[in-house]
């Protein structure tokens, strides 16, 4: 591969050296028709659901517009980290991977949570079996120390390692992850008014705390001086991991150099490049649910004082 001095060319040049290795996989490991058209349904019975088909449903309520965009956008955003190359690219470079967790565990529930219609949340929830397991974990603290102490040990080299090597662990643990993902984000963005029990304030602290608790796994792959993962840096584990992702035939079919033949950056760069893009994202995410919130907290705070003096000027006004 030819490395120019000018960035635009090094940046073409790159991408076009990665993909084309990349086609050696096959159809299926590059865009998992399988996810596709579970995807496509979903958003088909979404559409429906909250559609035509909202009256055969009791207690239903028509959605915004809004709220039907942010669900299909989080929907075409899983098939892209889950179910394009980006997913192949996840196990083959550590930034890539750090990339699609940062999306799937920081952009996603918070969009389909601000997605999904008040009454069909309600009846989910409210379910005798769901209630009260839903009750005890998405109590803000309980909440916010389950999700980070979930994501923090699966950043230990040591599980991690064990995890990305066998299908039946690593898809219970990136399931459970994702529940306690969208647990976490509950106490911010759930649509339901009865479920709103932490006032702004309370809010603004949360999501401070929640980003000091998320930065130490950030913070042990950016600052590491040597490579932590023996499925992105060592032939063997690479190899048992890429299974997870690669049919077992085509994998069988291939002679493959190594790691490094799939990243233009060195190891020890591509995994500080990882934190760096995890870090970034969870700050831009926490930034502009933190604005979200002061705002609706500003707005409600301004709507209560015009409503005080209102009825102070006018005692016969009834709230």
């Amino acid at each position: 591969m030819e490395i120019s001095v000018h960035c635009g060319t090094i940046k073409i040049e790159v991408t076009s050296f990665m993909f084309g290795n990349l086609d050696m996989f096959g159809f299926q490991a590059l865009w998992s028709p399988y996810l596709l058209i579970t995807t496509i349904a979903i958003i088909a019975l979404y559409i429906y659901i909250t559609g035509s088909g909202r009256k055969h449903f009791k207690d239903s309520e028509a959605i915004t517009n809004k709220q039907r965009t942010f669900f299909i956008v989080s929907l075409i955003m899983f098939y892209l980290v889950k179910g394009s190359p980006v997913d192949l690219l996840s196990h083959l470079m550590l930034s890539a991977h750090m990339t699609q967790m940062a999306v799937l565990y920081l952009v996603l529930p918070p969009l389909l949570l601000m997605g999904m219609p008040a009454w069909l949340l309600r009846k989910a929830i409210n379910l005798p079996v769901v209630k009260p397991v839903f009750r005890f974990f998405t109590k803000p603290l309980i909440a916010l120390i389950v999700f980070n102490a979930i994501f923090s040990i699966y950043h230990i080299p040591v599980i991690f390692d064990i995890v990305k090597v066998d299908m039946t662990l690593h898809t219970t643990y990136t399931a459970v992850m994702f529940v306690a993902a969208f647990i976490m984000w509950w106490p911010l963005v759930n649509p339901l008014p009865e479920e709103q029990r932490l006032s702004g304030i309370v809010k603004i602290g949360y999501i401070m705390g929640d980003g000091i608790l998320l930065t130490p796994a950030c913070a042990l792959i950016i600052f590491a001086d040597q490579p932590l993962y023996a499925t992105y840096s060592e032939m063997t584990a690479w190899l048992a991991a890429l299974e997870l992702c690669v049919p077992a035939g085509t994998l069988a079919g291939l002679d493959l150099g190594g790691p490094e033949l799939f990243n233009a950056l060195p190891l020890l760069e591509d995994q500080k490049l990882g934190g760096v893009i995890m870090k970034i994202i969870q700050e831009i995410m926490y930034g502009s649910i933190l604005a979200y919130v002061f705002f609706q907290w500003a707005r409600r705070e301004r709507e209560k004082e015009e409503l005080e003096l209102s009825q102070s000027m006018n005692p016969k006004v009834v709230e």
